[in-house]
């Protein structure tokens, strides 16, 4: 399971540099003599690039192609891998730069075009069976944390609730695994924690909705706790880090994600099960 921005982020754009290398090389171009013909000053650039000590952007994708006569049909994969690459690491800083409700409207296409949304926390509760109290705490508290300069909490907290329609949609299913740590770390104020929990035992009662809570004492063998992740049908995973996340489009990945939240699935406990654990933070 990745644990930091480096892996397959730098995975990916060292996919993409090997990818570029064996394009020069088909070329039967040196380093040297592609960066003279795409007007780079010397050939640092070229080796840089290839050895992913340097992301290419898209204009140094398309040059690099043009340099090298790729046809239009090869470059435009070519792009599209550096559009996957380039967009797989986002920081919590650069997410909230424009505002904390600019942020949560960047993520909300993906959350619309999803029929399955799979998600796991180990930390906190999700997003979208947050009451409006718990997000306004955790929002506060990212701004602060961040610095974020304009403070439009309350209509971030607004999008993010109006988000929550797609519960009630039809055609829509979501699957939620929490673990039961999550019912009781103290992330917001007695009372905004007691109806966060409350709010929990009435999404359990929604039709599209199945919630698992993995107790304290699971067989975790092979449902090791992992940080948290959402999976968007079979097509994309975010990935909660610390200081940012990741966006994972490549199958090997989403299936491993899948298979990673199978296990925990099968480790949590449902129904009157999950009630009680809720029950017993609640009390």
């Amino acid at each position: 399971m990745p644990s930091s921005s480096s892996s397959s982020a730098q995975q990916a754009r060292q996919a993409l540099a090997d990818q570029l290398r064996e394009v020069r090389q088909a070329a039967g171009l040196s380093a040297k003599e592609l960066a003279r013909r795409a007007g780079w000053h010397g050939n640092s650039k070229v080796s840089k690039i290839e050895h992913g000590a340097r992301p290419a952007s898209i204009a140094d994708v398309s040059t690099w192609c043009a340099v090298c006569g790729v046809s239009p049909e090869r470059t435009a994969e070519l792009l599209a891998e550096q559009r996957s690459a380039a967009g797989m690491w986002l920081t919590y800083q650069r997410l909230n730069r424009a505002g904390l409700k600019r942020a949560q409207q960047s993520v909300r296409p993906v959350y619309e075009r999803a029929s399955l949304i799979r998600s796991y926390q180990a930390r906190t509760f999700p997003g979208l069976i947050q009451t409006a109290a718990f997000t306004t705490t955790t929002l506060e508290q990212v701004r602060l944390r961040q610095g974020v300069p304009l403070d439009d909490v309350a209509a971030a907290v607004a999008e993010r609730m109006d988000r929550q329609q797609l519960l009630r949609r039809p055609g829509r299913r979501f699957i939620f695994i929490l673990e039961e740590a999550v019912l009781r770390y103290r992330l917001a104020g007695p009372a905004a924690h007691a109806e966060q929990l409350g709010h929990l035992l009435e999404v359990m009662s929604m039709p599209a909705v199945s919630l698992g809570i993995i107790p304290l004492d699971a067989d975790r063998v092979r449902a090791r706790p992992a940080e948290g992740f959402l999976i968007f049908d079979e097509d994309q995973v975010s990935v909660e880090l610390v200081s940012g996340y990741l966006r994972l489009a490549q199958p090997a990945e989403v299936n491993a994600y899948a298979r990673e939240f199978a296990g925990l699935e099968k480790a949590a406990v449902y129904g009157r099960s999950a009630r009680e654990l809720v029950a017993a933070a609640l009390a």
